[in-house]
């Protein structure tokens, strides 16, 4: 059973550097408020595993990339679901958790996605376009990707890819969900700046997009981030489902925003630790 106060290993890279945001601030800003409710130790990810049986849950947050220690994240992973750990967020995501093949499942199946695939006899079913972008399916923070002239793409639609066009947005705008609940959604402006974000006036029909995928991600527990793209004709295409580690950017909310979503996330880890759902 969980201590009266219980005890919290809290995944981060502090020192990991990421273009245009400091993962480590966001970090040092929620366990210092964490930490009313919980006994909360820092861990990194390449710690995780050999730490993990002293608490009573696990909290993956601004971990880095899986890509660049795959083989501890996969130890990590089995040892978890190994010993029945409670891990937040559970490792039941078929999103980023999982890698992009659920883009190319969404694609298939008729949801308002970029239109991907990711091999070369595919490539007729998507919309001509002058440039492509290919990116590895595994891939995280745009690393690896490229974008290419249509002449290009046929020669890269080899090994374990992902190919779209190249989608000309007016904006990218971001969704975040505790649970099943809606916090509060952020978009860049400027295209050229993704994440120069400010606060976004989601509208009932943005919701509805977004919740198409929270539902079918079917988590049930932990923080996602839904990033799309807003087209020319107005309409949202899903850009990444984010399920393991999404970024928050809090520094772009006014203080009630931020104070609202710690509120949410202390009750959402409140619950999963003492049980309210089947660990992962």
């Amino acid at each position: 059973m969980p201590a009266a106060r219980p005890r919290l290993l809290y995944v981060t890279d502090l020192a990991y550097e990421a273009r245009g945001r400091r993962y480590c601030d966001e970090d040092i800003f929620l366990t210092s408020r964490l930490r009313a409710r919980f006994d909360l130790a820092l861990g990194h990810p390449l710690d995780a595993a050999a730490l993990m049986d002293g608490f009573d849950a696990v909290v993956v947050r601004n971990s880095g990339p899986v890509l660049g220690h795959q083989q501890e994240y996969d130890a990590f992973r089995a040892r978890a679901l190994a010993t029945g750990a409670r891990v937040y967020n559970p490792l039941t995501g078929k999103a980023d958790m999982a890698g992009k093949q659920y883009l190319l499942d969404l694609s298939a199946a008729g949801f308002p996605v970029i239109p991907t695939v990711g091999r070369a006899e595919d490539l007729h079913r998507l919309p001509a376009a002058e440039r492509y972008v290919v990116k590895p399916m595994l891939g995280a923070d745009s690393l690896g990707l490229r974008i290419v002239p249509a002449g290009q793409v046929a020669g890269l639609a080899a090994g374990q890819v992902l190919i779209q066009p190249c989608v000309d947005f007016v904006h990218e705008v971001s969704f975040y969900f505790i649970d099943d609940d809606f916090q509060y959604a952020l978009y860049a402006p400027d295209p050229e700046r993704r994440w120069e974000l400010q606060p976004y006036a989601a509208t009932a029909a943005d919701l509805e997009f977004a919740r198409r995928f929270i539902d079918w991600n079917d988590l049930g527990h932990g923080i996602q981030r839904v990033d799309a793209c807003r087209t020319r004709d107005g309409d949202l295409l899903l850009v990444e489902l984010e399920d393991l580690n999404p970024y928050l950017s809090l520094e772009a909310l006014p203080e009630r925003a931020r104070d609202a979503f710690v509120t949410a996330f202390t009750a959402s880890l409140s619950r999963f630790v003492h049980g309210a759902l089947s660990p992962a």
